[in-house]
């Protein structure tokens, strides 16, 4: 491995319960990319696992609410500022399906202003 490049990739277990924590926020897939796992709803790319961690689109409108949980901004180049707007998704978030639903029809909501 390059220094400081981690390792986007992420258990088939981790991917496997975020979809199905996702069931009800819509046509939800995932498509492998770079290492890690994009996901898209309804052909929307809103969100990215990571080293067996979540990260779902902000922006100025909803970044507040990943800094009030203390969620840290997508990096994936320790050694690179970050350059996608995508923070970690709470473990709260992700242990609750109706929450993760929630935050997931948010970050759809972001992706698609941003187009």
């Amino acid at each position: 491995m390059k220094r400081g490049k981690k390792s986007l990739r992420s258990s088939r277990a981790f991917e496997a319960f975020v979809l199905d924590q996702l069931a009800d926020a819509g046509d939800v897939v995932s498509r492998r990319m770079f290492g890690g796992i994009g996901l898209y709803c309804d052909g929307v790319f809103f969100g990215i696992i990571a080293g067996d961690a979540l990260y779902f689109k902000v922006d100025d409108e909803t970044r507040a609410a990943y800094r009030a949980q203390r969620s840290r901004p997508f990096k994936p180049y320790a050694d690179r500022p970050t350059t996608m707007q995508y923070y970690a998704v709470p473990l709260a978030v992700i242990e609750s399906a109706p929450e993760l639903v929630r935050w997931a029809r948010t970050a759809v909501a972001v992706a698609r202003r941003a187009k």
